[in-house]
């Protein structure tokens, strides 16, 4: 399985979707982004160790890794390897007696202990695929010249190739995700994957 290290792009919350919060990653070596909607406690304690904040006693993540250490194990890294009906699915890679074992996690549980362990996130490549995003400014940079917008501007709407709608949906997605509407994002984010599905 191919996999893509990432790192935490920030945190952010809206009263809209009931108190829930999206961590938005990006691949270290590229330009996508994954936004993954997260519960307030394992925002907090994300953002607690992430800010260098240590509560006067240990958090539940804090726990875990303390249990971890002493057993004699550590964590390797965090890994996201799946999205089966809009859940993200993933697995904390232990060391123990030179043996690996995957612990199957929630991500935002995952990365809370990825933090603290100081360990590598990664996320499989077919999930990047099909949940992740290109920022629009990057990716106009990337793949359109000015000849290409004129192009795109001449075609009739209903002759855009599924790669154009797909494109298009990903804006919306990335506008969704910054004005912190993330229903919205994640009805968007299905319809990208049908368009992906499709092909």
């Amino acid at each position: 399985m191919k996999k893509i290290q990432c790192e935490i792009l920030g945190l952010s919350s809206s009263p809209s979707t009931g108190g829930a919060y999206a961590i938005l990653l990006k691949e270290v070596n590229g330009i996508r982004r994954l936004p993954i909607i997260i519960g307030a406690f394992e925002a907090q304690a994300i953002a607690l160790e992430i800010e260098g904040i240590k509560p006067p006693r240990p958090l539940t993540h804090d726990l875990l890794k303390q249990v971890i250490d002493s057993l004699g194990a550590s964590v390797m890294e965090v890994l996201i390897d799946e999205l089966k009906e809009n859940t993200f699915f993933a697995k904390i890679i232990l060391e123990v007696s030179a043996l690996t074992n995957e612990i199957d996690s929630r991500p935002s549980d995952a990365i809370a202990l990825a933090v603290r362990a100081q360990v590598p996130i990664y996320v499989a490549d077919t999930v990047m695929q099909v949940a992740g995003f290109v920022p629009s400014e990057e990716s106009e940079k990337e793949s359109l010249s000015p000849e290409d917008f004129e192009k795109e501007e001449e075609e009739e709407p209903l002759q855009k190739s599924k790669e154009a709608q797909i494109a298009a949906l990903q804006n919306k997605l990335r506008e969704a995700i910054e004005s912190e509407e993330y229903e919205r994002a994640a009805k968007l984010r299905d319809d990208i994957q049908k368009l992906t599905n499709s092909n």
